[in-house]
C-alpha cells in the first residue's frame, strides 16, 4: 500500500473529513467547522492512498510544552493496518517537547495505551453538551 502524507490543509475535502468522523462514530460537525478546527491547529496530518483521503489527525499546541491531539480517524476500510499508529507517531514528532493530552472514544483507550499514553487521574472536562457526552460514556 503506497501511502502519501500531507501536512497542509490546502485542497482538503472537508465533507469527507466530516463523513469519515461520522463513519467511525466520532464527534463530527459541518464541514466548515472541521476546516476551521484543522486550519487553527498546530499540526495536521492527512493520509492518502491512490489520491483518496483515508485518515487524518491534528494537534493543538503552544509549541513549547503543552499539546492536545484530536480527530485521529482512519477510514474503516483501512483500519488495522497501522495507519492510526502512523498518524500518532507523525503528530508526536512535530511536538517532541510537549506533554500531550487527548480524550479517546470509550472503548478505544487501548489504542492509545499501545502508543504510550497513560490514563489521567485528574482529567476534567467542560463540554458544550454535557448530557450527550455523559450518555456516550465520556464523563460521570
Amino acid at each position: 500500500m503506497d501511502i502519501k502524507v500531507k501536512y497542509s490543509c490546502k485542497e482538503i475535502d472537508w465533507k469527507l473529513v466530516a463523513a469519515t468522523l461520522k463513519k467511525v462514530e466520532m464527534g463530527y460537525h459541518e464541514p466548515q467547522v472541521h476546516r476551521k478546527a484543522f486550519e487553527n491547529s498546530y499540526v495536521t496530518i492527512f493520509l492518502y492512498c491512490d489520491n483518496r483521503m483515508i485518515g487524518f489527525g491534528r494537534a493543538i499546541s503552544d509549541g513549547a510544552y503543552q499539546a492536545g491531539i484530536y480527530d485521529v480517524a482512519v477510514d474503516p476500510e483501512f483500519q488495522k493496518k497501522g495507519l492510526g499508529n502512523m498518524i500518532i507517531e507523525m503528530i508526536l514528532k512535530k511536538i517532541p517537547e510537549c506533554n500531550v493530552i487527548l480524550y479517546a472514544s470509550p472503548g478505544k483507550e487501548g489504542f492509545y495505551i499501545k502508543n504510550g499514553f497513560r490514563r489521567m487521574k485528574t482529567g476534567m472536562a467542560l463540554f458544550t453538551n454535557a448530557q450527550k457526552m455523559s450518555k456516550k460514556g465520556f464523563t460521570d
